[in-house]
């Protein structure tokens, strides 16, 4: 057996239908789509329409899982806006900074779920901050300043799962 010797099995390969080939060939004139209406046209697009009717893909219910009810979303802080709040006499690097001093001072705008700390930025001030979440760069930026990072321990109820008693 030889390269220019092989042939695909017999029956396996099927020419395509030639449309617009005049009457004799069965696909003349239109083409086997009919007269008139929207199907005998260029870019149909009615793929899920049933007339009218709701289609399948609608009758049936939604599943799934999508996490955006659960997630967490927290205000960012970065060593440079805190850096520029302490500079500007907004922040007293001296006492405990937490989240209500942080929005009250104008730094973050709102808490949300809680404020993250990132170490964008330098921090030259040795501060005590008492926040939500903070990177583990920033964590090692604040204790090699001489700070120290309290985090505040969010208590969440339990999932009480269906069918199960109290």
């Amino acid at each position: 057996m030889k390269l220019n010797e092989i042939k695909a099995k017999e029956g396996s390969i099927k020419n395509r239908t030639r449309v617009g080939r005049g009457i004799g060939s069965g696909k003349g004139k239109t083409c086997g789509s009919g007269q008139k209406g929207q199907k005998s046209r260029s870019g149909v697009a009615i793929k899920g329409f049933e007339g009218g009717q709701m289609p399948l893909y609608q009758r049936l219910p939604k599943f799934g899982f999508n996490n955006t009810k659960f997630a967490t979303n927290y205000s960012e802080l970065t060593f440079a806006r805190l850096q520029h709040a302490i500079d500007t006499k907004k922040i007293d690097p001296k006492k405990e900074i937490d989240e209500d001093i942080l929005v009250n001072s104008g730094v973050v705008r709102r808490k949300l779920d809680g404020i993250k700390v990132i170490a964008t930025g330098e921090l030259k001030s040795k501060v005590n901050l008492k926040i939500t979440k903070i990177s583990k760069g920033a964590l090692d930026a604040v204790e090699k300043a001489g700070g120290k990072v309290d985090l505040i321990e969010k208590i969440v109820a339990p999932v009480k799962k269906r069918g199960e008693k109290k």
